[in-house]
């Protein structure tokens, strides 16, 4: 209840919602009550209703068929608005919690960084499928938490008000023992209490196990969505590689986790609702048969009778809320779990910035300055150690180095991104980075060329050209088609797409990291020059990354990442030397 409350507390007490929430809170909680009291009414018109029958009292019975349509009309008034409230409640809830967790999951990166942290497995328990979290566990959490609160509520309204009649109508129990007697007032309600301890007590016992199984549950399943996702988006490598047999294979095993733990997680089911099922039977006939004697004796009526059923039926039901809704409160239970460990984890790395990731690029600074540098990975491997670098306007850098040697991570390190580097450096706010694998979004042409900006700050004739300029004419005339342009495009065209995306934006400073390296040599040439004139047309710089030695031809300066071989400090070393 720690956890669940932590969790819902931020809407109601800190949110700009808070007071429309607390009013909507307020009035379901009302229209709660309004429902108890109605059921109250519903059981005093039962002694009326069956005393009618029995006498055969037909003035008596239409009176009273008239009054039950009066309180029914009432509840199924009330019923239509609790449910209206209830949903919308839940709406605006999930509504703020989702947009709360994407702006915290996505500030200062904190989704790439917790991507990294699962790759280092630096949490102990890295949050598995954010999506799933956002999307699938705030709709349960928010919807469970309303109805399971609500209904707990009701059933501790609902006791208070029957427990006092239900003492009223179980009359004095006495019995002998040992040659003394002995009376029990109020033996209804003390055998309601008895019957659902011993209930509740095994229906914990039986279900227990429940929490880690759907925990686990909602864990596969994302995974096998997560899988299934990726086949789509990598169809064409799969299929070019021949592996389809191998991605089958694989997305079987997580179908097969996904079928083993339901199983194990309908075996328990099946035990608990053999027990809450043969609990709910026996609870029907239980007041029956022990106020039998009475009726028969003659000391209560039928109607009497069936008030008395009546009433321990609801205090009853009100004792037994948590044996039925213990499998449902065992979601509840691993969903709150899932956010509390996710909110933990962005907590956690949203507060650990890195000196360099702290470091926003300085708008006035005049060129690329970096002091004291430190870079590692995730695992800890050191990289680079203590170095400084320097780029002056109008310079052109080269950057190599084998493999592995850091050099795209010398790239995150300066775009404030990597959280495993310490040190100084200073950026121009007017830098733009080309990554090795652009991200090309879904949806308009003209959006995806935009990117990160919004279209509309481009005219149609700017768009086109930059198209024209990065060598895809092609595309000239698809502006507003939507696609997935991420499958429909060739490695080629997507990084000739964000080449175009920097002969549109005009960057005066950019960092390239292999971004020709699926293009011939005479588009790379053609698009090396367009890039290096604009650079320098801006007064800016450019940096990149590349293996070919034809790309050297438009770099002044080099830079070589060379093995260190003691390895004492970091595994290489940078060395600047003129191309």
């Amino acid at each position: 209840m720690r956890r669940i409350g932590a969790l819902a507390a931020p809407y109601f007490s800190r949110s700009e919602e808070r007071w429309t929430a607390r009013g909507l809170l307020l009035a379901i909680v009302a229209l709660n009550l309004g429902v108890v009291y109605m059921l109250v009414l519903n059981n005093q018109w039962y002694a009326r209703f069956y005393d009618a029958l029995q006498n055969k009292d037909q003035a008596v019975f239409w009176r009273e068929m008239i009054y039950f349509c009066k309180i029914a009309a009432i509840y199924i008034v009330i019923a239509i608005f609790k449910f209206y409230l209830t949903q919308l409640l839940q709406l605006r809830w999930r509504a703020w919690m989702t947009r709360d967790y994407l702006g915290r999951w996505m500030a200062n990166n904190t989704f790439y960084r917790l991507e990294l942290a699962r790759y280092a497995k630096q949490l102990d328990a890295p949050p598995d499928n954010p999506d799933q979290r956002i999307q699938e566990d705030m709709q349960m959490f928010t919807d469970y938490t309303m109805t399971l609160s609500m209904g707990l509520l009701n059933a501790v309204v609902t006791l208070v008000s029957f427990v006092g009649i239900l003492w009223g109508l179980s009359g004095t129990f006495s019995f002998t023992l040992g040659g003394h007697e002995f009376s029990v007032a109020g033996s209804m309600v003390w055998l309601a209490v008895l019957y659902c301890v011993a209930g509740t007590v095994i229906t914990h016992y039986i279900g227990r196990p429940l929490i880690g199984l759907n925990f686990r549950q909602q864990r596969f399943e994302a995974d096998f969505r997560h899988h299934l996702v990726r086949v789509r988006e990598y169809s064409e490598a799969i299929a070019l590689d021949r592996g389809a047999p191998v991605e089958h294979g694989q997305l079987q095993n997580r179908f097969g986790a996904v079928l083993g733990n339901y199983l194990r997680l309908i075996k328990q089911q099946k035990n608990l609702v053999a027990f809450t099922s043969l609990f709910g039977q026996a609870s029907v006939v239980f007041a029956f048969i022990v106020q039998a004697p009475r009726f028969f004796a003659g000391t209560i009526q039928l109607g009497q009778l069936m008030q008395v059923n009546s009433a321990f039926g609801r205090v009853q039901d009100a004792l037994s809320w948590f044996v039925d809704n213990y499998d449902r409160v065992a979601v509840w239970r691993a969903t709150a779990d899932r956010l509390t460990s996710f909110e933990a984890a962005m907590r956690a790395h949203a507060s650990d910035l890195g000196e360099v990731a702290r470091t926003e690029p300085a708008a006035a600074a005049p060129a690329l300055r970096a002091d004291g540098l430190s870079i590692a990975l995730p695992d800890g491997t050191a990289l680079l150690a203590d170095t400084s670098l320097a780029v002056q306007p109008g310079d052109t850098v080269l950057l190599q180095g084998p493999s592995g040697s850091g050099k795209s991570t010398l790239f995150r390190t300066l775009a404030g991104i990597w959280p495993f580097a310490r040190g100084k450096a200073q950026v121009p706010k007017d830098a733009m980075f080309i990554p090795q694998r652009p991200y090309v979004p879904d949806g308009r042409l003209r959006d995806a060329l935009a990117y990160p900006e919004p279209a509309s700050a481009y005219t149609d004739e700017a768009l086109r050209q930059a198209l024209k300029d990065a060598l895809l004419p092609q595309l000239e005339s698809r502006l507003d088609d939507s696609d997935a342009w991420s499958q429909k495009l060739s490695g080629g065209e997507q990084q000739r797409l964000a080449i175009a995306r920097v002969l549109l934006k005009k960057p005066s400073w950019l960092f390239a990291d292999e971004a020709t390296s699926a293009l011939d040599s005479e588009a790379e040439r053609t698009l090396y020059q367009r890039l290096v004139a604009q650079v320098q047309q801006a007064g800016g710089a450019m940096v990149s990354i590349a293996h070919r030695a034809a790309v050297g031809e438009h770099h002044g300066k080099r830079w070589n990442l060379v093995h260190e071989p003691d390895a004492a400090a970091a595994r290489f070393r940078l060395v600047a030397a003129e191309s």
